[in-house]
């Protein structure tokens, strides 16, 4: 019987035995370094892992400000280093818990976050020039960085002195995720005026995280993930560059978010060749002189795309892989999924235990004791190179299309991950891709299982502060705050986030932030979806 070829995630064939010969020519001074040097394939840093730990964060956020700031003050007592905040689907959206497109969305992804009393209350207590702050926002997360300041403002706490991230990545909404408000001329000057912003006001501030992340769980495959990730992010560089930024004052502080799935090898290999392809775009094509900016920094998220419904404890294995998958990979930071979040928010015991998967990585294996253990594995090698090969001819077809913006607007991105989804999908149903606990080795019933459920009456909750903001404040302000924020939009000179920022002080709220923005700029219809 001949064995059949398997396959890598990205259809790469999978050798049954490598060697020396699979590395016929290969020279490591070139494509490996060291770790710490160009082109980084080993890891950003000489000393990885040996000299301290990556970053621990645990993606959280639900209800309201009050629930989900009493979840991130469990998370830190627990030994958690970073906090990473999920919003509900209106603050993705840019309108309040009032609106009527907002009715049932109120606090049931993430948290609910109007104005900035509420982010006042989500970082009672919070250390903010103690922690590693990561938002997971894109349209509206210059407003939801400007409240983060006046909030930490209110307490002292200069702006270099925080540290954290924020998603800022809209570009992959139009290809997978859909959570976009404006149309992408506007969205990508916002993106320009925050790194600007940023550069003055919040120096240590990581001013986008390019996401594959939200790519592979619509279906992207490893290549895909990391060639498109990229391209966006050439085209976040060429915006700053146009918006007249020299590329070494800006580029330290891009930042990517990718996937880890439970195929280890190749997801390790995904993450070296991402690391090389980056520092050569911006060495050669874009001049950058600072290593800083030829460093792909990264946070890692386990796949919640391969955890399942059926029998959710296996979902404590996939994890597990998933993590060392991660940081054998070299990842900055890290999220580790709860097990229960493919039925329902994850239940405090089970964000504990995700946790506790990163902890045990860190502290009883003897992976961290060494940088980049894979280095020279004749296996880990030729599908570095072949993910990188890959990689780069999928850049080039969005370059040859003008551009990840011009490839967007031609729906090239979004069909190539449709057929790779549809592909995954078939080879499911079929069994030749196994899935434990489904397609395979399921159970006839499964185990009764009770999860975190949202209480209905935050929306109401919600609606009821919103009318006691509006009641209590200085409506005179906030209109004429509104106004200058219209009137920096219309224009092309001034950078929006000073009057925005101004607004959000006079408590403005979000939707009404976004609502003239909206006026100014126009919202995003994809082709084929306008009226």
């Amino acid at each position: 019987m001949v064995r059949p070829t398997a396959r890598t995630e990205s259809g790469i064939p999978i050798e049954p035995v490598y060697g020396p010969a699979d590395l016929a020519g290969w020279d490591p001074g070139s494509r490996l370094g060291v770790p710490g040097g160009y082109p980084f394939t080993r890891g950003i840093h000489p000393a990885m892992y040996t000299a301290r730990p990556w970053t621990m964060r645990q993606y959280a956020g639900f209800g309201t400000a009050a629930e989900s700031n009493a979840r991130y003050r469990r998370l830190i007592e627990g030994g958690g280093t970073g906090l990473s905040v999920a919003f509900d689907l209106p603050t993705q959206m840019g309108h309040d818990s009032d609106a009527p497109l907002a009715a049932g969305e109120v606090g049931k992804v993430g948290v609910a976050v109007d104005s900035v009393e509420d982010m006042r209350v989500l970082l009672d207590g919070i250390p903010l020039d103690g922690v590693s702050t990561s938002m997971t926002i894109n349209a509206p997360a210059a407003l939801l960085l400007l409240m983060y300041q006046l909030v930490a403002e209110e307490r002292g706490i200069a702006g270099c002195r925080l540290t954290g991230t924020i998603q800022n990545d809209v570009l992959k909404e139009y290809i997978a995720r859909g959570t976009y408000i404006f149309p992408p001329g506007p969205s990508l000057r916002l993106t320009a005026d925050t790194f600007r912003y940023c550069r003055a006001e919040l120096p240590k501030w990581n001013t986008i995280s390019v996401s594959g992340y939200h790519m592979a769980e619509a279906g992207a495959s490893p290549v895909q993930e990391i060639a498109f990730t990229l391209a966006d992010a050439v085209a976040y560089v060429r915006t700053a560059l146009a918006a007249g930024m020299a590329v070494d004052e800006f580029a330290p502080r891009l930042s990517f978010f990718f996937v880890a799935r439970t195929t280890l090898l190749e997801e390790v290999a995904k993450f070296r060749a991402a690391r090389r392809i980056w520092a050569r775009v911006m060495r050669e094509d874009f001049g950058a002189k600072d290593p800083r900016s030829m460093m792909l920094r990264f946070h890692t998220q386990t796949a919640g795309v391969q955890l399942t419904a059926q029998q959710p404890e296996l979902n404590l294995v996939r994890v597990g892989v998933q993590a060392l998958a991660a940081v054998l990979g070299g990842t900055q930071s890290l999220h580790t999924n709860s097990f229960d979040e493919a039925i329902a928010l994850p239940t405090e015991k089970a964000a504990r235990l995700a946790l506790r998967t990163q902890q045990v990585l860190a502290y009883e294996t003897d992976v961290p004791h060494t940088a980049d253990p894979f280095a020279g594995s004749y296996a880990v090698e030729r599908m570095t190179d072949e993910v990188e090969e890959a990689a780069l001819a999928l850049m080039r077809r969005v370059e040859d299309l003008g551009g990840a913006v011009a490839a967007i607007e031609a729906g090239f991105q979004k069909a190539e991950i449709e057929a790779n989804a549809y592909r995954i999908a078939r080879e499911q149903e079929a069994g030749a891709r196994v899935v434990v606990g489904v397609n395979r080795f399921a159970l006839e019933q499964e185990e009764p299982y009770e999860p975190l459920r949202v209480d209905p009456a935050v929306e109401a909750r919600q609606c009821e502060a919103l009318d006691r903001l509006r009641a209590g404040r200085d409506a005179e302000a906030v209109r004429h705050t509104l106004d200058e924020l219209r009137e920096a939009a219309a224009g092309t000179e001034e950078n929006v986030l000073h009057p925005m920022k101004e607004a959000l002080r006079a408590r403005a709220t979000v939707g009404e932030v976004c609502g003239v923005l909206r006026e100014v700029w126009g919202t995003y219809e994809p082709a084929g979806l306008g009226s």
